[in-house]
């Protein structure tokens, strides 16, 4: 009669289980959280407090403290400083409208290549996806030339007919950057991780993929859908190459670009904080308002990958 042998398992150590709860783990990490804080927020701070203040007030208090506190003679006057001196309401109205389309049809575009090579199989799907992310590698500015020369040879349709060029509109600051490769990455990541048993009854219920798309899969992803807004929502707003590149016109211009008409005459560094503090506003609303679903996706994304 032969007896089995077991193997003791190994016991953790009260010590080591608990020494993420020892105090001094615990303030230094607390300590850490701080410092990262500080140097991420110091400079949102600075921009916030000085844009009540006055130019000579600005640079008396860049050797003190006094640089990130809201003390001494605090007035509204840049801000309406920066209606005097810029159409501000066009240029926010122009970054919404670029934003806006460049987030909803990035979604739609980026979601359903996705879908397709997530859940549809095919030959060459391992290809293409490869393709894809090695546009990642490519850097905008080395693509901006020859983007810049066909986007002026396309076709367009307006109200005068059948032009050329897409030259000084608003579909040139929105069409070639509705397909991401980085957002089809996430939202590849996040389809994958979607048991496809789900998909195979739907498919014995007679529903197509475009059905198994729109009511299946998407509904289940909405922290990939927060994250590919906010990414895709950022560089949107952000965008000062590009358009400073392609529109001439001011009534075409994103807020962004109209940062250079306070760099011009007279320089007022207090207006200057005011219009960075209002036109970052939307993006800090965003993230706050996403930012749990932000963060749910890139660690399921960074889990599955």
């Amino acid at each position: 009669m032969s007896t089995a042998t077991h193997t003791p398992k190994a016991k953790v150590p009260p010590a080591a289980a608990g020494a993420h709860n020892h105090p001094v783990v615990r303030a230094a990490v607390a300590l850490g959280r701080v410092l990262l804080a500080l140097i991420f927020g110091l400079p949102l701070v600075f921009m916030i407090v000085s844009s009540f203040k006055p130019d000579n007030q600005i640079f008396a208090d860049l050797a003190s403290i006094n640089a990130f506190l809201p003390l001494g003679d605090l007035t509204l006057e840049n801000y309406l400083g920066v209606f005097d001196r810029v159409p501000f309401a066009r240029f926010m109205l122009n970054s919404i409208i670029v934003s806006v389309f460049t987030v909803g049809l990035g979604l739609l575009v980026n979601s359903m290549a996705a879908f397709a090579l997530s859940r549809i199989q095919f030959r060459g799907q391992k290809i293409i996806l490869t393709v894809i992310l090695a546009t990642l590698i490519v850097p905008f500015e080395t693509m901006a030339l020859p983007l810049l020369w066909w986007s002026n040879q396309l076709p367009w349709i307006d109200a005068n007919g059948l032009s050329q060029g897409w030259l000084d509109t608003y579909q040139i600051q929105i069409v070639p950057f509705i397909a991401n490769a980085f957002s089809i990455y996430l939202f590849y990541q996040y389809f994958d991780s979607i048991p496809r048993e789900l998909d195979e009854a739907a498919r014995v219920d007679g529903a197509n993929w475009f059905r198994i798309y729109r009511s299946v899969v998407m509904p289940l992803a909405g922290p990939a859908v927060a994250t590919v807004a906010i990414l895709t929502f950022l560089p949107a707003w952000n965008s000062y190459l590009w358009p400073l590149m392609v529109v001439q016109s001011e009534e075409l211009r994103p807020a962004m670009v109209g940062i250079d008409y306070f760099k011009q005459l007279n320089v007022s560094w207090g207006q200057i904080m005011a219009y960075a503090t209002i036109i970052t506003a939307p993006v800090l609303a965003l993230f706050i308002s996403f930012q749990r679903a932000f963060i749910s996706s890139i660690a399921s994304s960074g889990v599955k990958g």
